[in-house]
């Protein structure tokens, strides 16, 4: 059954479908198909040159809180602003020297027992490529030891309990979390 506008009583009316309209429909579809398989667009594909490919890698890999922000989401955190406190006191506010010369914004050390992208161990914690495999390695910490964490508190009680040496560590995070408003740049 068919149903066609009438404009007349404002209402959907049956009608039929007749011959003429199932031609019709069938000679725009084979046009349609017929014009889209023949058409033949010059599409010129423009390749890089070594100097423009290393440009673009390198804008790639320069590190901005917005594309960490960007790569967090990215791999969805259940609690992202925990996770950017974290990159801010482990880092020093992307100021220390294991960030700078190890691309590492966690603090992680050299997994041993799980799945890591760690190029190896350098002034006593694991050093990466990018700064990208480092939120990467830490999606893999956080696969293997916090995805049955429901609530912050329980993350909190995680970190308190297995992740940072420092006894005020949850605190710290808490204060970065509230004085910077991490939470508002993941809505």
């Amino acid at each position: 059954m068919y149903y066609k506008f009438n404009k007349q009583t404002l209402l959907f009316e049956k009608t039929k479908i007749t011959n003429t309209t199932l031609l019709g429909l069938g000679v725009f579809i084979g046009l349609s198909l017929i014009l889209g398989f023949t058409s033949n667009p010059t599409i010129k594909i423009q390749t890089l040159s070594q100097e423009e490919k290393l440009i673009v890698i390198r804008e790639y890999n320069e590190f901005s809180e917005a594309k960490l922000i960007e790569k967090i989401n990215q791999l969805n955190f259940k609690f992202p602003h925990i996770i950017l406190a974290q990159s801010y006191q482990e880092t020093g506010h992307y100021k220390s020297g294991i960030f700078l010369e190890n691309n590492n914004l966690f603090g992680m050390k050299e997994a041993k027992l799980r799945a890591n992208l760690a190029k190896g161990t350098n002034r006593g914690h694991a050093y990466y490529e990018t700064w990208q495999e480092s939120v990467i390695d830490y999606a893999l910490y956080y696969s293997s030891y916090l995805r049955s964490i429901n609530t912050e508190g329980e993350y909190f009680e995680y970190l308190r309990q297995n992740y940072a040496e420092d006894p005020t560590y949850v605190q710290r995070l808490k204060q970065i979390i509230k004085k910077q408003e991490l939470k508002s740049k993941f809505n």
